[in-house]
């Protein structure tokens, strides 16, 4: 993906959400071409020259200071995972820096497979930057059984929300779903710029789901950390679930999602039937041997 362009449309985009009236800008009466803020408002807004912020915009972020990016944050108004996808664009930008990439991991170490064994009462699943799920315990085969078994290709997060029809069923508010899968997507591909199989993901998605393609235009980014999900299980029907997301390794893009039930709720009895059918239906072997 080419840096000047990703950067061009990030900042344009962010300039185009953002009213004068939000942007503390009294406007008496003239008529504006753009909704949004004018590159020369932003430019006075960050403390920085017209030319200079046009240079930028054009998306040459090469040199470009810290205390410039963090101006440049304020005056758009960018949340935390904006600031950091900016600051991932400004470090591709400059000579000689680039970002190792290693090779796709679809395999973890064993240790990494006891842990998520020892987690009995919730699904976890470890998936890497690209949206690929490498390893999960019993009940992480089992709420995701149809990703691992999914006609779309290899366990993966993304090309099962756009891809594969059944994707619509397990997510009840798939729209949701689908853009908070393309704004994680779009924030790893800042964080991992010389991917090729990032690049390659995103283009076999966009070529085969135009609402993909329209999330993707949007160059929306979100950290994912915490918070509560609902899912509609095939076997179980309807789970609303919490889930907490840990960085297991920052070279690699691993992490590991715990999905929690509350205690005493209908979702913690729908886990403990889903474990059940998952012993009986021997689900591991089956999701795990695809």
């Amino acid at each position: 993906m080419d840096n000047r362009s990703e950067v061009r449309e990030f900042l344009m985009s962010r300039r185009a959400r953002i009213t004068p009236e939000q942007a503390g800008i009294e406007v008496f009466g003239i008529r504006r071409r753009v909704t949004g803020l004018r590159r020369d408002e932003v430019a006075r807004l960050a403390g920085v020259s017209v030319d200079y912020y046009i240079r930028l915009e054009r998306g040459n972020l090469s040199g470009v200071s810290d205390s410039v990016l963090d101006a440049m944050a304020g005056a758009l108004q960018l949340d935390r995972a904006e600031t950091e996808h900016l600051y991932d664009l400004a470090r591709t930008a400059n000579r000689g820096v680039r970002t190792k990439v290693k090779k796709a991991i679809h395999t973890i170490d064993p240790a990494l497979q006891y842990f998520l064994d020892s987690i009995t009462g919730a699904p976890a699943l470890i998936s890497n930057h690209r949206m690929d799920v490498v390893a999960a315990n019993a009940l992480g085969y089992a709420m995701y059984f149809d990703l691992f078994r999914s006609s779309a290709g290899p366990a993966n997060h993304s090309r099962f929300i756009f891809l594969d029809p059944r994707g619509r069923e397990f997510y009840p508010d798939w729209n949701r779903a689908a853009n908070t899968n393309v704004e994680i997507l779009r924030r790893n591909a800042g964080r991992f710029p010389h991917d090729k199989a990032i690049a390659e993901l995103v283009g076999e998605l966009s070529m085969r789901s135009e609402e993909f393609r329209t999330l993707w235009a949007a160059h929306n980014v979100r950290r994912h950390r915490s918070g509560m999900k609902n899912f509609h299980h095939p076997v179980v029907g309807p789970l609303e679930l919490t889930y907490q997301q840990l960085e297991l390794d920052e070279d690699t893009g691993l992490h590991v999602t715990v999905y929690p039930a509350v205690p005493g709720s209908a979702s913690e009895e729908g886990l403990k039937l889903l474990s059940s059918w998952a012993a009986t239906e021997n689900v591991v072997e089956k999701a795990s041997t695809r």
